[in-house]
């Protein structure tokens, strides 16, 4: 039995327009020497709209992209929650402001006067597998951590720079380097866990 992320090769899609997000599953899938294909690289492709559940939007836009490409395609969908915010900007994250920048100045500002223990929150991640035949897998990842007063370091995208989590010892997720990043992060943890079925994908 080969092992989940021997070198297999061949070409899968990654149904963004999101560097940061490529950048990311590309560095996670490079074991498998596949070449993952952003949708920049493809003919124009209209993303299904967006709803309110995480697992939904990731499946929609991964059998979007298959069935427009032919070749197994992935999708994600991720948020930021936050305990005082009842759980908001949730699944709406990305549509929380029109830059990183603007999301993260918002999100600081609805949290003014809150400490402590109350500014914890999660990242959620949903990533998704669609063939062209129509085979379907999921897989969840989270991140645990804390909301930062102010934001912190340089690297990655996103929330990244408020969001402290808890198993990096003090750091934002923006002054983690690239692999470790990669261990802690709620993409991580969902797009490892689909891997065996990446790889199977791929060998079909």
């Amino acid at each position: 039995m080969t092992r989940p992320g021997a070198a297999v090769g061949g070409e899968i899609v990654f149904a963004t327009h999101n560097p940061g997000k490529l950048r990311e599953v590309r560095a996670l899938l490079a074991a498998l020497r596949v070449r993952v294909l952003g949708l920049e690289e493809l003919d124009p492709l209209a993303l299904p709209e967006e709803g309110d559940d995480y697992a939904a939007n990731a499946v929609a836009k991964a059998r979007a992209a298959a069935s427009a490409s032919g070749r197994p395609a992935l999708g994600d969908d991720s948020g930021l929650e936050v305990a005082a915010l009842d759980g908001a900007p949730g699944v709406r994250s990305a549509r929380y402001g029109p830059s990183d920048v603007a999301r993260n100045e918002r999100l600081l500002e609805a949290l003014a006067g809150v400490q402590g223990a109350h500014r914890g929150a999660r990242f959620v991640c949903v990533a998704a597998l669609a063939t062209p035949g129509g085979e379907l897998a999921t897989a969840r990842g989270e991140c645990a951590g804390r909301i930062l007063a102010a934001p912190r370091g340089t690297g990655g995208f996103g929330y990244d720079p408020v969001f402290e989590p808890i198993e990096a010892r003090g750091r934002s997720l923006a002054e983690l380097p690239a692999e470790e990043k990669e261990l802690l992060s709620h993409r991580g943890r969902a797009f490892r866990a689909l891997l065996p079925a990446i790889e199977a994908s791929l060998r079909a």
